[in-house]
């Protein structure tokens, strides 16, 4: 729902051609989504989707008019929340497990429309930060709390595959959707595999080098 809800969107914005065969461009970007763990519930009880955002660039070489190689490096914070809890007389609120990634995706695009690309390939993450966040409320007493449980619980190697669509228009402007696949587990100890899920939107600013 989310993924057609941009494309059209992307629709009612007037396109221009990509660049030209032969072009290298940058692209620094930002960006919001959404993120879960797969197989979360099984050991956090109201597991649920949590914010996502992104900031990078990619480097892009247009081989030919319809199809390009891209190869990037970003900073994304993703995880997965939990549904506010009643703890006694503390309320435990905006419960959070935060995922920090260096992530390094290698795309190939195809251009089947002018202004518009299709994309997939791989992206290799590195975990920089696990942290468990939440705030816990008492009366009139508020306390931010935070764990850092990255040694102890998650794997710092991540590998996904990224697919989605893009849309450039008045040139430099590119919106991009993309699904991030997790296919690796990220967590050390328990028989779950769980793996990281990732939907992200971006705007990117593209310029030839």
């Amino acid at each position: 729902m989310m993924m057609m809800a941009v494309v059209a969107f992307m629709a009612t914005v007037n396109a221009n051609a990509q660049f030209d065969a032969g072009t290298v461009s940058l692209q620094p970007m930002l960006g919001v989504g959404v993120a879960t763990i797969t197989n979360a519930d099984k050991y956090m009880d109201g597991a649920q989707m949590t914010g996502a955002a992104l900031i990078g660039a990619e480097f892009e070489y247009q081989a030919t008019d319809k199809f390009s190689l891209a190869a990037g490096v970003n900073y994304g914070i993703q995880g997965v929340g939990v549904k506010d809890k009643k703890m006694s007389n503390v309320d435990a609120k905006n419960i959070r497990l935060e995922l920090g990634y260096v992530k390094i995706p290698v795309m190939a695009n195809y251009y089947f429309a002018k202004g518009w690309a299709v994309k997939a390939g791989v992206q290799f993450g590195f975990l920089t930060s696990a942290n468990v966040k939440f705030r816990a409320e008492s009366g009139k007493t508020t306390i931010d709390y935070t764990e850092d449980v990255k040694s102890d619980a998650y794997e710092t190697f991540d590998f996904s595959i990224p697919f989605g669509i893009s849309y450039q228009f008045n040139k430099p402007w590119v919106i991009d959707a993309r699904y991030q696949l997790g296919l690796t587990k990220i967590n050390k100890e328990g028989d779950e595999n769980h793996k990281n899920s990732v939907f992200m939107i971006t705007v990117g600013y593209k310029f030839a080098l």
